[in-house]
């Protein structure tokens, strides 16, 4: 099929199932997943396997726009209005939700898989160390969507978006830790320093790389003057690609650099950058509606049944962990009420960089013999958090009274 058609009729249905997604009470987002399950080539054969080959450049492309307007949600204004509460809650989500699922793959795993280290509570170990790990970071782009579909704006948007960006580095950092003793469990090695410091590198690198595209960006701008709309969105959109793929050349995290990029553009002015509501009102709906309806057409239900049970305990475990921790970690914090109680379920969403993060394993020989069971588990789990999230999300939002009652119809 030629790619330009199938590009059409990609977004032809995406956009009426999002109409009809939004008219019967819906977050758009679900609507355009659910025409990308319909289109999925392992279901309906609608559109070719080959097709879905030569859509990564459209997905980092999203990527790296939807991380930049998170980064952009972070102005320093609102994190000192909620001071020390937004870091202990994304402390408290992403690692208790990571413990949470290390603690039941030990106990469940010896039962629901077979296992290459062997057999018993101890073999598990490895597998539920990766498993954990990747538990923590949140994929922000539903929640977003839903966000700005229900023009939410409040306390508990703002710690949702704020907890998921530093789920991001949190994450990095949980993975290349867990992967290192994984590592040396399964060879029987001993950890080099540099194993446990290459994370933290990564990130520094990530963020400093972000800075400098920020920085780069502002300056542009200034250098600029008054630009026309068009040529903003144009500037926003060739330094975020030049950064995602220079991250990508020099091994650091990409949507980490796109995010701090973000973080910096919105802090370089007293006043919100004109660059975020251009891309609000003129891009992002078609990056939505492409980003989520591509991600429904890489799900794979085959996958989901195979590993269901251990797909099942993932789910079932990280969200106990990402409510408790997320509840907890606000409290600590001294956070609002509803930023305890309902901040949790806004992050039930997870995909992109979890992927990305399993998919590493297949080049380290050491893990190699984990890797097909973790990819699948994981991408299983994704079906689930990519289809529920949008509705946790949304009821998150309602029972904060963040959705104003005109906007849910």
């Amino acid at each position: 099929m030629d790619p330009l058609l199938a590009t059409g009729l990609i977004l032809s249905l995406g956009l009426l199932f999002g109409e009809i997604a939004q008219r019967l009470g819906f977050p758009r987002v679900a609507g355009y997943i659910l025409a990308g399950i319909v289109l999925n080539p392992k279901i309906s054969g609608a559109l070719p396997p080959s097709f879905l080959s030569g859509t990564d450049p459209i997905v980092n492309a999203a990527l790296a726009i939807i991380t930049f307007e998170v980064g952009g949600t972070l102005a320093i204004g609102p994190l000192r209005e909620l001071g020390k509460g937004i870091v202990s809650l994304a402390l408290g989500e992403a690692e208790l939700a990571a413990l949470a699922i290390l603690a039941g793959s030990v106990l469940f795993l010896p039962f629901l898989v077979d296992l290459p280290a062997g057999t018993g509570f101890a073999a598990a170990v490895p597998l539920a160390l990766l498993l954990g790990a990747l538990g923590s970071p949140t994929d922000p782009s539903a929640t977003l969507a839903v966000i700005h579909q229900y023009r939410a704006k409040g306390m508990v948007s703002f710690s949702v978006m704020g907890a998921a960006a530093f789920d991001d580095a949190l994450g990095i950092i949980n993975f290349s830790v867990a992967s290192a003793l994984a590592g040396v469990l399964l060879a029987h090695s001993q950890a080099t320093a540099f194993s446990f410091l290459e994370p933290f590198l990564v990130i520094l690198g990530s963020i400093a790389l972000g800075v400098a595209l920020g920085l780069g960006y502002h300056w542009l701008v200034r250098l600029l003057g008054g630009s026309e709309d068009g040529v903003l969105i144009a500037l926003a959109a060739t330094l975020l690609f030049l950064g995602y793929g220079l991250a990508s050349a020099l091994g650091f995290d990409q949507l980490l650099v796109t995010m701090a990029a973000g973080v910096t553009v919105v802090n370089l002015r007293r006043t919100r950058p004109r660059i975020f509501q251009l891309l609000e009102r003129h891009v992002e709906p078609l990056v939505f509606l492409l980003f989520f309806t591509l991600s429904g057409m890489y799900l794979d239900f085959g996958v989901l049944l195979r590993h269901l049970p251990v797909v099942l305990l993932f789910v079932a475990f990280r969200t106990v962990g990402k409510l408790g921790g997320a509840y907890l970690g606000a409290g600590l914090g001294r956070a609002p009420h509803p930023v305890r109680r309902y901040t949790g379920w806004g992050l039930i969403p997870q995909g992109g960089i979890v992927i990305g993060l399993a998919l590493t394993l297949k080049g380290v020989p050491e893990l190699a013999p984990l890797a097909d069971v973790l990819v699948n588990v994981i991408i299983g789990a994704t079906v689930i958090h990519e289809l529920v999230g949008p509705f946790t999300a949304k009821f998150a939002l309602e029972r904060a009274g963040e959705i104003r009652v005109k906007e849910r119809a």
